[in-house]
């Protein structure tokens, strides 16, 4: 499964090629922490006159996600074999906070 994801503006977007599946039954897209989860299972096959060729397997894809995404913005849609996950990128909110010291006069030991 080839995908590529970028950042357009505020809007992130992640595309993976996946011809001849049926995304109602075959793509499960999973939010796991800061990553997004791609599974697939493929169910394809060919036929002629003279033999039957199968093409199926199942893989998957953990793509990690960039800081600020707003995971409430997430969609999927998928069209002509490609599969194209959006979301809404803000500003990251700072991960660090300084906690204050209390000092406490204690009685003598």
């Amino acid at each position: 499964m080839r995908v590529e994801d970028y950042l357009d503006g505020d809007r992130y977007v992640v595309r993976a090629e996946l011809p001849g599946v049926d995304p109602a039954k075959d793509v499960r897209i999973t939010l796991t922490g800061e990553n997004l989860r791609l599974d697939v299972v493929r169910r394809e096959s060919h036929a002629d006159k003279v033999r039957t060729e199968f093409h199926y397997g199942s893989f998957s894809r953990l793509v990690p996600l960039p800081a600020g995404l707003k995971q409430e913005t997430l969609r999927a849609a998928y069209a002509d074999g490609i599969l194209e996950i959006t979301a809404t990128v803000g500003e990251t909110e700072p991960t660090a906070r300084e906690i204050p010291i209390t000092v406490e006069h204690g009685g003598a030991h």
